[in-house]
């Protein structure tokens, strides 16, 4: 394709040679091959045009930018102003999905997208819809925070939802590889900074909206704002929306696409009613009197509903009924790090990748009752949203009975005082007598391998434990370097070595 076949956005200016041929898009200067467009966008710390000239000297003939990185191009370049063809706009991101899309040959049809979005389950229910749809004999593609699945191939994921040069060049790969359905994860930081611009979604599905990310939104309203964006014909030609909460309510309201609602609750009126039963087993009755019985793979009445809202997904995308009923009540979902269960009993170890309070509350209360006290070892992660802390804190306390707070992620805060905050919330919990408290003991144990083991020794044999935070992540980074940590590793460690710790941390009053 060459520069000038694009079909450009009015305020997109090109200068130099039009004729230049392109056959990628990268805004990572260090993974711009030849023929690629780089994109040079301003950054946190630096702009991308700073790199421009040592890539010109190596061949590359198209740049995006905007009109500040133009003029350090020209200043460090300016002998390429007729060899290089320069598309120039205010906000380059803004169009980098559109033409990456044009030159991958991005397809709406193939594969078909579906995409997810929402505080939580968006991981578990890209991988309900992976395994439903590998049971339905479908050639699947999963893109999101664990991996990227291409036709059973895995890759790593450096983020929850690629960059658009990323993403349509992964389109691309599934195209070539037969997939002809994929699962997405769809965050609200990719939705901000135009990450999915330029994809198109069959059905968009929407979890739940609870506090987090707010230190890249700043108010919940603006959080809402940007998940709704995917509930517009920009993006998507119909939704499924699960009625979790008002936020999921107000946008069945007001999507500008059309919309199910499914629920638990009669009183809500959805098009689908879930009516759960026992071990994961539910019923989801829906319009035209349809009737599907099913099962989740996964433990916990949340993940029920995230079973739901995968089956429903896939009616609106086209699947039969009877189709789905075949595969609903036996199809195999595994999500690394997600309600994964590292020791069936004696005692029962789970490692999850709760992170917000909701998700804290939600996997703690949807957990069945064992003969021994509910464990949960979390932390709050640092330089992220702050103001979650204290809710994590108060959600622990009234779901666990025993909360031991430990280290997640510090990065560049100080650990203490990320925990002094969690445990901060507990404290309100317990002095709230309005409020149902049920922890009947709290420690404070700064590295988390030692809380782990402190944990399994205190669920005894009947009771359960709970790692929650981290679950499929494989580093721990603090003041600024990662070291290896494995909560799943650790956990077998621990549970293969009992007892033989040095005890456990400070108990807080």
């Amino acid at each position: 394709m060459l520069i000038a076949d694009l079909a450009l956005d009015a305020d997109i200016r090109v200068l130099g040679d039009p004729q230049v041929p392109v056959t990628g898009v990268s805004l990572d200067s260090r993974s711009v091959e030849p023929g690629f467009l780089y994109a040079a966008l301003p950054g946190a710390n630096v702009h991308g045009a700073q790199f421009a000239a040592q890539l010109i000297a190596r061949g590359t003939r198209a740049i995006l930018t905007d009109p500040p990185g133009l003029e350090m191009i020209r200043q460090a370049a300016p002998q390429t102003g007729e060899t290089t063809a320069y598309l120039v706009a205010e906000n380059p991101r803004a169009h980098l999905g559109a033409i990456a899309a044009q030159i991958y040959g991005t397809d709406p049809a193939h594969p078909v997208l579906l995409g997810i979005t929402g505080t939580n389950g968006k991981t578990t229910t890209a991988y309900m819809l992976n395994g439903l749809l590998t049971a339905l004999g479908r050639t699947t593609g999963v893109i999101g925070t664990i991996a990227t699945l291409i036709a059973g191939t895995e890759q790593p994921s450096v983020r929850t939802t690629p960059e658009a040069p990323e993403l349509h060049a992964l389109l691309a790969r599934m195209r070539a590889a037969g997939v002809d359905s994929c699962a997405m994860e769809v965050s609200s930081h990719a939705l901000a900074q135009h990450r999915v611009d330029g994809a198109r979604f069959r059905v968009a599905g929407f979890t739940n909206l609870t506090q987090d990310h707010l230190d890249f939104h700043g108010t919940m309203e603006e959080y809402f704002r940007t998940k709704a964006q995917l509930f517009t014909p920009a993006f998507s030609d119909s939704g499924v929306i699960v009625l979790a909460d008002h936020w999921c309510r107000r946008l069945a309201a007001e999507a500008e696409v059309p919309v199910v609602t499914i629920s638990t609750d009669p009183g809500d009126a959805p098009d689908w009613l879930v009516t759960m039963q026992d071990l994961g087993r539910f019923t989801l009755a829906g319009p035209a009197g349809v009737q599907l019985a099913g099962t989740s793979p996964l433990p916990g009445d949340f993940n029920v509903m995230n079973t739901a809202l995968a089956l429903v997904m896939l009616e609106r995308a086209g699947t039969s009924p009877a189709d789905l009923a075949r595969c609903a009540g036996s199809f195999e979902a595994p999500v690394p790090g997600r309600m994964e269960v590292i020791n069936p009993a004696d005692p029962r170890a789970i490692v999850d990748y709760s992170h917000t309070p909701d998700a804290i509350e939600q996997v703690l209360a949807g957990l069945d009752e064992g003969t021994g006290p509910l464990v949960i070892v979390f932390g709050a992660g640092g330089d992220r949203d702050r103001g979650k802390r204290r809710a994590m804190g108060r959600a622990a306390a009234r779901e666990a009975d025993v909360v031991i707070i430990t280290d997640d992620n510090p990065r560049s805060e100080d650990p203490a005082e990320i925990r002094a905050a969690v445990l901060a919330g507990i404290r309100d919990a317990i002095a709230d007598g309005s409020a149902r408290t049920r922890a009947a003991s709290v420690l404070e144990i700064g590295s988390r391998s030692e809380a782990i083991r402190t944990g399994i020794d205190l669920a005894g044999s009947g009771g359960t434990v709970v790692i929650a935070g981290k679950g499929h992540e494989t580093g721990q980074e603090i003041a600024g370097v990662k070291h290896h940590f494995d909560d799943r590793e650790q956990t077998r460690s621990a549970l293969a070595s009992r007892g033989s710790h040095t005890g456990p941390g400070r108990v807080q009053d």
